[in-house]
Formats: C-alpha cells, structure tokens, sequence
C-alpha cells in the first residue's frame, strides 16, 4: 500500500449522527449534515468516529450512515469510517467498513480492557488481519503506544496514520521523531493527526512538533469559526489565533469540561440552535440544561461576533490601541 495516494488534507470534519425525538437513526437529517459539511470545505468526512457517537451506534446504522454519506458526497472528498470495541468487534468494523466502499477506517481503542503497548498493537493486528483498507488508529487512554510499539505500526501495511487523543505532546514527539526518522517511503509518508477534544485548543502545540492535522468538531456547527482558526494556523497568524481562542474556543471549553460527554452534547446542543436538525444525543450522554444552553449560545455569538471583527479588521485596530495604551 502507498501511503503518499491517501490524501487527507484541509479540515477534517467528523459528522454528527443526528437522531429523532425517539433517538432514532435519523438520515435524511444526516444527509443536510453532511452536504453542510462538504458546501463549508471539508476536505475529508469521518463518519460514525468520537462526536458522530459511534459508541452508540449499531453495526447496521454505521453501515447505514457510509452508504448515505457515500450517496450525498459522490466522491467529492473521502470518506473514513468508525470501527473499534473489541477484538472481534474491531476486525468486523474495519471489514464492513471496506465491503461498504469506505476510504478508510479510524479504529478507535479497545472497549473496557487496557493492555500493554505490545498488547495494543497485537490488537491492531488482529483488527486488520491482512486488509487492504486504509486504517489510521486512534491512540487515547485505553490504548496509548510507546515508540517501540508506534514503531512496529509501520511493519503493518494498512496502517497509514496515528491519530493522538491521548494528549501527551512528548511522547507524540518522540513517536513523530522516530518514525519520521527512519527515512525511508513509509516513515516520511505515516500521517499524523491531532484528535484530541476541541483540537483547536492544542493545534499550536501540535503543529509545533509537526502534527498539524486536526479534527474539528466546531466544523459541526459554526464551520466558518474553524474555517477561520485553520487559515490562522496555517499562515501562523498568531493574533487571529489568540483572538479565537480568548473569544470562542477557550470558553466553548470552560463549559465543555462541565459534564462528562460535553464533547458531543455541547456540539450538538450548538447545531441545533443554529438551526440544524441533529436531535438530541443518545445515553450515557445528557443535554445541556437551560443555563447552560443560555450560557452556550452567549459563546458562539461571541464567537461570531470575533469572526466578524478579525474579518473586518477591527479587531487588529483595537489589539494596537491596547498595546499604545500599555505603560
């Protein structure tokens, strides 16, 4: 397998999986979702992953999803899907994923056991079992890798990348170094992602050890806010960058750690009050309350309202009048 033909560029977007007032699979809702996604840029969908709820989702309606998300992009960006749980579970995700015309598989960790690290890429192996399926695997608390272990992904063929949700950057770097130190076709091209919650939040620190891929799930909601963030770090713009952090991100954040889940509930609660037709998030997940949902709203206007300034170029006016005024 060539890694350099896998192209995973621009923002990734990682779809909600909207349902009805009765938690149903909801999928003409999905197919708005998804062409919302693809008419603000999104260079790449990941289907049923972390904040579309593949936890809660069947191996029928994950299927069901790929071949929607499949009808509406027509080939206009690719399309990765979610697998993980168990050993078992694992392999049959990735297989469906390539019997349902899938781009690529994101293999979450093993569900409810921790292994070792040699452990975990044994799981690895086993999950793709001689495939041919691009797979990038998704490193968070359950299942971290040392670099000997992220090593030996290389040895397996369809492996392409490593996405970080684990959130330790020195030994992501290590991991970064060393791979991409074996100077050879397979080590240069291994892709390296950014996944951790809210990823705008840490893409400076990711980008510095060149790891400046991230998933955005404010792409779900308000995906000219992340449109803006990713332009900024691409073009080093630390200003714009600042200004989005202190002006959306970084509160967006304060309410996500609240409650358990935030990461998926506040995303949804916030396409909904933009006019979205996401419904509500499947248990063990909760809904904001109403303050909360008040507080949440008062965030993305802000948030807006930052855009608007940074788009006009007021808000740069106004950061030089503050630093004249500076003794």
């Amino acid at each position: 397998m060539t890694l350099s033909g896998i192209e995973l560029t621009g923002l990734l977007a990682f779809p909600l999986t909207p349902f009805t007032d009765d938690l149903e699979l909801d999928l003409d809702a999905f197919a708005e979702h998804v062409e919302g996604h693809l008419a603000a840029g999104a260079g790449a969908l990941f289907v049923g992953c972390g904040t579309g709820e593949f936890s809660a989702l069947s191996p029928d309606e994950l299927a069901a999803l790929l071949r929607r998300s499949r009808e509406v992009v027509a080939g206009r960006v690719p399309i990765w899907v979610g697998a993980g749980g168990g050993a078992a579970t694992a392999r049959a995700g990735v297989a469906a994923a390539a019997a349902g015309g899938a781009d690529g598989a994101l293999l979450l960790p093993p569900y409810l056991v921790t292994g070792p690290p040699a452990g975990l890429l044994d799981h690895v192996r086993y999950a793709v079992r001689g495939g041919e399926l691009p797979v990038i695997v998704y490193q968070r608390s359950p299942g971290v890798f040392n670099v000997p272990a992220a090593l030996r992904l290389l040895d397996i063929p369809a492996v392409v990348g490593l996405k970080d949700g684990y959130g330790d950057v020195e030994l992501l770097s290590r991991i970064v170094a060393t791979i991409r130190g074996t100077d050879t076709p397979r080590g240069q091209d291994f892709l390296f992602f950014n996944g951790m919650p809210t990823a705008e939040v840490s893409a400076r620190a990711y980008a510095a050890i060149g790891v400046a891929r991230y998933s955005s799930a404010v792409h779900c909601f308000a995906p000219e806010i992340a449109a803006r963030f990713f332009r900024a770090l691409s073009e080093r713009d630390d200003s714009a960058i600042d200004a989005l952090l202190t002006g959306f991100y970084l509160p967006l954040v304060a309410m996500r750690d609240e409650t358990p889940g935030f990461a998926v509930s506040l995303v949804k609660a916030a396409a909904r009050l933009r006019g979205q037709r996401v419904g509500g998030v499947r248990p063990p997940l909760v809904e904001p309350n109403p303050d909360q949902l008040e507080r949440l709203e008062r965030v993305v206007d802000a948030g807006l309202g930052t855009l608007r300034l940074l788009s006009n170029g007021t808000l740069g006016d106004r950061a030089e009048a503050r630093s004249v005024r500076t003794p």
